[in-house]
């Protein structure tokens, strides 16, 4: 498994990583998808405290707690929930955050967190406070390094200039192209995009069509109609890069971009982490196939949160 560093940090990560939200509750299941991840090369692993109530955590604490330095370990914080209650609110305040993170250390059984992640974030936040805080923490010694979870423009170029973030994670595919106007900013100031969701929901994957959930058929996905992913399916078999698995595509449309550190794709199988990994073996793509993806494709704009 190839690896790039994040941002200008000292953390390397394999290509692709192990996003946990979809691990489940079961322990020993969990245990063998995180397993099947580590035997295929990938050592960084995402999660965050919001996740079944931090009971992901847990369930990572259990697994990892043998092989921890082997590990570059992720997690986010900013959701304020109390467990066995229902919902929850955002509190991106120094005292919530610190809190956050000396619960998330109990769980996940370590004693440091190598990439600490707000998670979430808006532009009335008071920002000068929560960076505040994720400084005091690495001064500390409890994390290596932080980022922001988000698709926020606004809240992005905040955190660029006034923060030491190594990485922004960001919902990115083929699918999903919003993200790129941002990449030459954090290019600029060595942030790296860590992106999640890069097979947009399945849509990028050898199922058909007809297996999406009936929300994409109803609605379809972003700005994309059924109709127009259907035709998108279509004219990709149709094209040079239609020799090629969809499932490669996907990653290596991603992985083209120097902004990005690692495709972040979650996993409820073994055997979903064994397809990833093999589709990541094909995942350098040429620059006519990267443009031939772009044409078909929609750049996309985030209309909301610019200023």
């Amino acid at each position: 498994m190839k690896k790039r560093r994040i941002g200008n940090s000292e953390l390397i990560v394999s290509e692709l990583g192990l996003g946990c939200m979809s691990i489940g509750t079961n322990k020993k299941e969990a245990a063998a998808v995180i397993d099947a991840a580590l035997a295929e090369g990938i050592n960084y692993l995402d999660t965050a405290d919001l996740y079944d109530q931090g009971m992901n955590e847990t369930i990572i604490g259990e697994v990892i707690k043998q092989k921890r330095g082997d590990i570059i370990l992720a997690t986010k914080a900013g959701n304020r929930f109390e467990p066995g209650k229902e919902g929850w609110s955002w509190d991106p305040s120094k005292k919530h955050i610190k809190s956050a993170l000396k619960q998330s250390l109990t769980r996940l059984q370590t004693d440091y967190i190598d990439l600490f992640q707000l998670h979430g974030g808006t532009i009335e936040d008071h920002i000068d406070e929560t960076i505040e805080a994720f400084e005091e923490l690495k001064q500390e010694g409890v994390i290596r390094y932080y980022g922001i979870s988000s698709i926020r423009p606004n809240v992005i170029r905040e955190y660029v200039k006034r923060s030491s973030i190594v990485s922004v994670m960001m919902q990115y595919s083929l699918l999903d192209r919003r993200p790129e106007p941002l990449f030459p900013l954090l290019e600029e100031h060595h942030i790296s995009v860590l992106a999640r969701g890069p097979l947009a929901k399945g849509l990028l994957t050898n199922r058909s069509l007809a297996q999406a959930s009936s929300a994409i058929k109803e609605n379809g996905y972003l700005d994309y109609s059924y109709d127009e992913l259907t035709a998108f399916k279509q004219k990709l078999s149709e094209t040079i890069v239609g020799e090629k698995d969809i499932h490669v595509l996907a990653f290596g449309y991603c992985l083209a971009s120097p902004a990005v550190a690692s495709v972040v794709a979650g996993a409820s199988k073994p055997e979903q982490i064994i397809a990833s990994s093999a589709a990541m073996q094909q995942a350098e793509l040429t620059e006519d196939e990267i443009n031939i993806l772009q044409q078909l494709t929609k750049a996309g704009r985030y209309t909301q949160h610019q200023i």
